[in-house]
């Protein structure tokens, strides 16, 4: 390994301690934040991931004012916007994260806090997303949705920014770019318990600033190393395919951000759950739980390759390029999350939309 690739590597790897150990130590968990918000009126933890998004957003932007990022180089502004992958895969995913317990991510997580079951969740969403990326699983992805996408060039990308400004004739991209931080920051901040709680604000903030840092190691490295570098930040479905791949055969390609980032979250948590006395050996506790597990990580890793990220790298990373596809990937996985806890606790996966909940007395 060169030294350009090592940097590279090891970049992923730092932002990946930071995040895993952050996650670790503050319960960081979208699945979590969502069902605390649904079942128990508790929105703190859904402010704090909201949050996070708003500093990614926030941090970034700066870079981009600053010309140390070209957003446009992020896979993720494509001028080409495959709306009904965006939609089905953010449905599987969520419902597959609803099956597990948590996202991707999140497994990651628990892998390094010793959770076996996680472990097996993750490899079988990584051997999914790979065979959704290159493998029999791809065929279908290609001739169906990889067919169907919106053409975005007459705004040279699918940002809301560029979109608003070839909509309206003229450069809006400030106003938007205010418009997208402003609008969920004061949604987030209206909460005075929230605005007081520090370490929830410092969560998001750390988390913000590992999203802007990944855009921008990778610009730095890619400009100036001499081989080709992906523009990415964080993501957790791509990425963990990509690492099962490099553990299990050589194919003259090196690691890249996302690998490094994998290896890095599974450190970080493992280290702050050492710090805490939390590791703890867990597996399943029977094979109805197994299954549930790989019914779920199979979901996640095929629905999460499809809406091209998970809640991470579509919530957060993509959502601080400001992307169309954020808010409709992100709805589509709140939507399916919802109908798999629902399908959990309340018996039926449509109980949401019958007007019937969980008795909380």
């Amino acid at each position: 390994m060169d030294n350009a690739s090592l940097l590279v590597v090891l970049s992923g790897l730092s932002g990946g301690l930071v995040l895993g150990f952050v996650a670790r130590r503050n319960f960081f968990c979208t699945l979590s934040a969502l069902e605390q918000h649904w079942y128990a009126g508790n929105s703190d933890g859904l402010r704090t991931w909201a949050l996070a998004a708003v500093f990614a957003t926030l941090f970034t932007q700066i870079l981009v004012a600053v010309g140390l990022f070209e957003p446009t180089d992020s896979f993720y502004l494509t001028p080409y916007f495959g709306l009904p992958a965006a939609v089905i895969g953010g449905i599987c995913f969520g419902f597959g994260m609803a099956l597990i317990g948590t996202c991707g991510f999140g497994a990651l997580v628990r892998v390094g806090g010793g959770s076996l079951k996680s472990l097996i969740a993750i490899l079988v969403l990584g051997l999914v997303a790979l065979s959704t990326q290159r493998g029999i699983l791809a065929l279908g992805r290609i001739g169906v949705f990889d067919r169907i996408s919106l053409d975005l060039t007459f705004a040279g990308s699918q940002s809301l920014p560029d979109l608003a400004s070839a909509y309206a004739g003229r450069d809006l991209s400030l106003p938007v770019t205010v418009l997208a931080i402003a609008v969920p920051a004061a949604w987030i901040l209206s909460n005075r318990d929230f605005r007081q709680n520090r370490k929830a604000v410092a969560t998001s903030c750390i988390i913000g600033l590992v999203i802007a840092f990944g855009w921008l190691s990778t610009s730095i490295l890619g400009a100036h190393g001499f081989v080709p570098v992906q523009i990415e930040s964080a993501s957790f479905v791509t990425p963990v395919a990509d690492t099962i791949l490099q553990f299990a055969v050589f194919t003259g390609a090196m690691p890249d951000y996302g690998v490094g980032m994998v290896l890095g979250t599974i450190i970080g948590a493992a280290l702050a759950a050492k710090q805490a006395d939390d590791i703890r050996w867990e597996a399943c506790d029977d094979a109805a739980e197994l299954s549930r597990h790989i019914i779920g990580a199979a979901l996640m890793g095929f629905g999460g390759v499809l809406a091209l990220g998970c809640t991470v790298g579509q919530g957060i990373s993509a959502a601080s390029l400001l992307a169309v596809s954020v808010p409709v990937t992100v709805i589509s996985i709140g939507f399916g999350a919802r109908m798999g806890l629902a399908w959990l606790l309340e018996g039926s996966a449509l109980a949401p939309f019958r007007g019937h909940g969980v008795d909380r007395n």
